[in-house]
């Protein structure tokens, strides 16, 4: 028996081999969760759409906006989408800001105070509700930028090259200009916040025996001034009035008739009335 058994065969089994078999890692996970991370934001973007009106979703999207021309609308919403501008001080510091909060004070006056009120989309919406539908109106908003800084809400007028806000090398404001002050000087009755100006002049191409930079970055912020007190502008608000030549181009081409502009600053009631 044991003879038997001892004289079996053996069998050899040989495994096979197949090249680049194994372990492949995790690509693929990579890869997939990429997919699913896209899908999530796919969707969460149809339920926003769905989920907001088009002032909300205007307050999302300037979250990603720190500057804005005024003729944007940027204006917030309630619920929980507030739609509140992202440029809010409660977001972020400093730069372009307005957040949710009160409204109003005893004598009925909006007391503009930039840490806490929606400034930047109250402005923007103010100046929108002031032009109306009136298209030659709208064209005036092409004169102007605004943005926020440390001090307060920064308006910036200035020439276009088909539309001057004063006539050629003088302080005699245009007609441009005197709607302006006259739609600046409605919105700035609804607020009680101090007021700073700064001229600015574009360089002359050619040097002249007598620079007259210095005379027109004073006088035409004085003509401005007195503008926006003929539109109901209480004097006692302008705290400061600063010319500063031709110093302080805005663009590249400091002959550009951009650099032509005004700057009125609304200040934080906080805020020193001196220096920005």
């Amino acid at each position: 028996m044991s003879e038997r058994n001892n004289s079996r065969p053996i069998v050899v089994k040989r495994k096979k081999v197949v090249a680049g078999g194994g372990h492949h890692g995790g690509a693929w996970k990579v890869a997939y969760a990429d997919f699913v991370t896209a899908m999530m934001a796919f969707f969460l973007m149809l339920w926003l759409l769905g989920a907001t009106t088009e002032d909300q979703r205007r307050g999302l999207a300037d979250y990603f906006s720190p500057s804005l021309p005024v003729y944007q609308s940027s204006a917030g919403g309630d619920g929980a989408f507030g739609g509140d501008s992202a440029q809010s001080d409660d977001t972020l510091s400093g730069g372009a800001r307005g957040a949710g909060g009160e409204s109003g004070s005893e004598d009925g006056m909006m007391e503009f105070k930039l840490a806490g009120e929606p400034s930047l989309p109250d402005i923007e919406a103010m100046l929108l509700e002031a032009l109306g539908d009136d298209p030659a109106a709208t064209e005036l908003l092409h004169h102007l930028m605004i943005r926020m800084t440390d001090d307060g809400l920064l308006i910036e007028l200035f020439d276009r090259d088909e539309a001057p806000l004063f006539a050629p090398d003088t302080a005699d404001p245009g007609p441009v200009l005197q709607m302006l002050a006259e739609l600046l000087g409605e919105v700035m009755a609804m607020v009680s916040n101090p007021v700073l100006l700064d001229g600015h002049v574009r360089a002359r191409a050619v040097v002249e025996r007598t620079q007259q930079v210095w005379e027109l970055s004073v006088e035409r912020p004085q003509q401005f001034r007195r503008l926006l007190e003929g539109a109901g502008v209480d004097p006692a608000r302008v705290r400061r009035l600063t010319g500063h030549g031709d110093r302080l181009p805005a663009t590249s081409n400091s002959v550009a008739p951009r650099n032509n502009r005004i700057e009125m600053l609304l200040a934080r009631h906080d805020a020193a009335p001196q220096g920005r």
